[in-house]
């Protein structure tokens, strides 16, 4: 068994593979990291180019495409490692990315999950979308980074090089221990893709855990690679799959309140998604609604196997106006007395 295994969860991605892969190979000690490919039913040439250009790497093959949660569960019941790592095909690795992220969560068993500095492959002085230098979320849902407050992308200065406990690592490239992966109960298979991530993390830190970000490991992550940002059917998961998260992982003495504050303000950004022509978005928000209405009863039946508890790092105020009203789109401009401890 190797230490570390380095699953890349492809789907028509050819592509990437293509570009990505060599250099994932050559910055991973062969010693100590698997290198998993594990496909979910491509219908692109990603199978035959990894037999032709790749054959010393293991390739699961899973036999239908049900999503980034489902996918990557079937794939790491058949790997043994003490750490995953989450690694998204269009992600060009530096060298020494995967050495201190290791070193920090072997430095402290309550470090469950971590991931490095995601920089933007296009853009590369600048943080990228998605986890940029470390996820939180709001008290009413909303994620955002170290780095990212909504659409505001910062220049790296070197303004977060600290490492530091944060709320979410996100799924374009998480470590995460492999015992507690499985022990918690993997990414949500019903989530299909979009906030799994952030409901693993809350999941981990529910159970007593930690999550950090590591920026002295650097990736850069092309983004939107599946599914675009502007995709009508990515709304319809954030949106849906964010009321699922708070709904499993909120105390009892706040989900009641924050789940009808969140459908009214959902129904706002239905609005403007409306004022601004984008219909199919205005309708997915709500078919998410009626889906998320449709879900209760499952949601419920996974709520009751979670020990809810007041966590570390979230924000206490509410992201969206602080953003949009007050100007404070860097996390910076965030007080520290505002984030629960």
């Amino acid at each position: 068994m190797k230490k570390v295994a380095v699953v890349i969860l492809n789907y028509n991605g050819e592509r990437f593979l293509e570009q990505f892969l060599p250099t994932v190979m050559a910055n991973c000690n062969p010693e100590e990291v698997e290198i998993v490919v594990a496909d979910n039913a491509s219908t692109d040439n990603s199978l035959d180019l990894m037999q032709d250009c790749f054959p010393e790497i293991r390739v699961i093959e899973n036999k239908s495409n049900d999503g980034f949660s489902t996918g990557y569960n079937l794939a790491l019941q058949q790997i043994e490692a003490q750490y995953y790592v989450l690694l998204n095909s269009d992600i060009e690795v530096t060298p020494n990315w995967i050495e201190p992220i290791i070193n920090l969560m072997d430095s402290d068993p309550q470090i469950a999950a971590c991931q490095p500095k995601i920089m933007s492959y296009y853009h590369r002085e600048e943080f990228e979308y998605a986890g940029a230098c470390g996820g939180f979320i709001d008290k009413y849902g909303y994620p955002f980074c170290r780095g990212r407050v909504f659409q505001h992308l910062e220049e790296d200065k070197g303004q977060y090089d600290k490492p530091m406990e944060v709320f979410w690592a996100t799924g374009a490239c998480m470590f995460v221990r492999a015992d507690l992966y499985h022990q918690i109960g993997c990414l949500d298979d019903s989530f299909f893709a979009h906030m799994e991530e952030i409901d693993l993390c809350w999941r981990l830190k529910n159970a007593g855990y930690k999550v950090y970000c590591c920026p002295q490991s650097v990736v850069y992550h092309i983004g939107g690679g599946t599914l675009p940002k502007n995709s009508p059917r990515k709304t319809y998961l954030n949106f849906r799959n964010n009321l699922s998260v708070l709904v499993k992982n909120l105390p009892e003495k706040h989900v009641h309140r924050v789940i009808v504050y969140r459908i009214f303000l959902d129904w706002l950004a239905a609005l403007k998604f409306l004022v601004e022509g984008c219909f199919k978005d205005f309708q997915m928000v709500f078919k998410a609604h009626l889906d998320f209405y449709k879900r209760l009863k499952p949601l419920r039946e996974k709520r009751k196997k979670i020990q809810h508890n007041t966590v570390s790092c979230m924000y206490r105020r509410n992201i969206v106006f602080d953003s949009m009203i007050l100007g404070k789109n860097k996390f910076s401009d965030l007080k520290t007395k505002d984030f629960s401890s």
